[in-house]
């Protein structure tokens, strides 16, 4: 039976975390896998229960955190090549940077015979300086060549990862989009409606506007204030607005929020209602989506963006930028209405057009579940994967 060593930076809430746990726990009963991820980051929310309610138990290395350190990431890289040497993988398969880059050179150093990598998002713009930039790029293509098979998430994901910034030959790249269990949130939408807008006092006549995920840099949430300003100062309809999530950024976005004249509360904290809401991490997302009326985003830079894969499994309207893989998840001015990168105006009249039009919201909800339902399930992502796995092993043993 092949052996699969499947590699993950770190259990933080977000998609790679849902797939890694679906490839563990559903890959066909032809493969045994072996789950490894990293220590999780002290301004994230663990999202571990993600594998334990699947009933997998994951190997912690707690040297392979999300910051560079070259004494823990040289322990990290050890230990890994220590699981491989022990659990002896015919498949190592690794998701996201640090994983991508500890794991791959353990496997190379191991000569493990199949080596995948996924890229989940990538670091290539709008992350760092044009110097550091450039070493993170000239890092991956090095990997590159120790790696049999590199996924992209999105068509948008492979042209930039072989085009635009030249990381590797195009045929070796295959995408395989990512895969969720999307049917809750399609059940008891009318009741999860009504416990998430009771929970908030949010009346019946008020129109939710939220923005999902970590608060970082690269997810632009200043833009989404400056949004939300807008639309308050241009509507006669009564709104709500709601940050969900939490991060390294909270303080800068709250200072915004104050700098723009934008009351906002803390949900974890007080009762009170204001126009903005932040709610830090909650896990039970369903109930969120179907509470709110417009799913937002307002990122640099994408992969495939959950949010908006679950926006439209509740049958919610989205208002977005067009970044990374975002075409590839949504039907433009169907499901979502996109404007240009950081484009504050297109963004603001976006989302004030979503606020004024009810009927526009309700034409743009009727397609979501239909178009996202199979092709983001998981089980069309573990068919994907364990045709690749079975097509990369039969490739090596014809070479050998």
């Amino acid at each position: 039976m092949p052996k699969v060593l499947r590699i993950i930076n770190r259990f933080n809430l977000g998609g790679p975390v849902y797939n890694v746990a679906y490839l563990t726990k559903y890959l066909s009963k032809n493969f045994e896998t072996l789950l490894v991820g990293g220590a999780k980051d002290a301004t994230e929310d663990s999202s571990e229960y993600i594998v334990t309610n699947l009933e997998i138990t994951p190997t912690i290395i707690a040297e392979m955190k999300r910051a560079i350190s070259p004494i823990d990431d040289y322990i990290a890289y050890k230990k890994i090549k220590k699981i491989i040497l022990e659990f002896k993988p015919d498949i190592v398969h690794t998701h996201a940077s640090k994983a991508g880059t500890l794991g791959r050179l353990a496997a190379a150093a191991c000569n493990v015979p199949v080596v995948v990598h996924t890229f989940h998002g990538h670091v290539f713009h709008s992350y760092f300086g044009k110097l550091k930039t450039s070493i993170y790029k000239n890092i991956e293509r090095y990997l590159a060549k120790k790696t049999n098979c590199i996924i992209a998430i999105s068509e948008k994901q492979k042209q930039e990862l072989a085009e635009a910034y030249s990381i590797c030959k195009p045929e070796k790249i295959k995408v395989i989009p990512l895969g969720f269990d999307l049917q809750k949130f399609q059940d008891k939408q009318i009741e999860k409606r009504n416990s998430f807008r009771t929970k908030y006092n949010i009346a019946d006549d008020e129109i939710v506007i939220i923005i999902v995920g970590r608060l970082v840099p690269i997810k632009n949430h200043i833009l989404f204030l400056k949004a939300l300003k807008f639309v308050q100062e241009n509507t006669n309809n009564k709104i709500r607005a709601f940050i969900i999530g939490d991060g390294e950024e909270r303080a800068t976005i709250e200072a915004q929020a104050k700098q723009l004249d934008i009351d906002f509360v803390d949900a974890t904290k007080t009762t009170k209602t204001a126009l903005l809401t932040f709610t830090s991490w909650v896990k039970d997302t369903d109930s969120v989506y179907a509470g709110a009326d417009i799913v937002t985003l307002t990122s640099f830079n994408e992969g495939t963006p959950v949010s908006l894969i679950e926006a439209q499994a509740a049958n919610k309207a989205i208002v977005s930028v067009n970044v990374g893989g975002i075409e590839d998840v949504v039907l433009i001015n169907q499901t979502a209405l996109l404007s240009a990168n950081d484009d504050l105006q297109a963004f603001s009249n976006n989302l004030l057009l979503c606020v004024e039009d009810e009927e526009l919201r309700k034409k743009m909800s009727q397609k979501g579940w239909e178009h996202v339902k199979n092709k983001f399930h998981y089980t069309r992502l573990v068919n994907d994967m364990n045709n690749l796995y079975v097509e990369l092993l039969e490739q090596k043993n014809k070479k050998s």
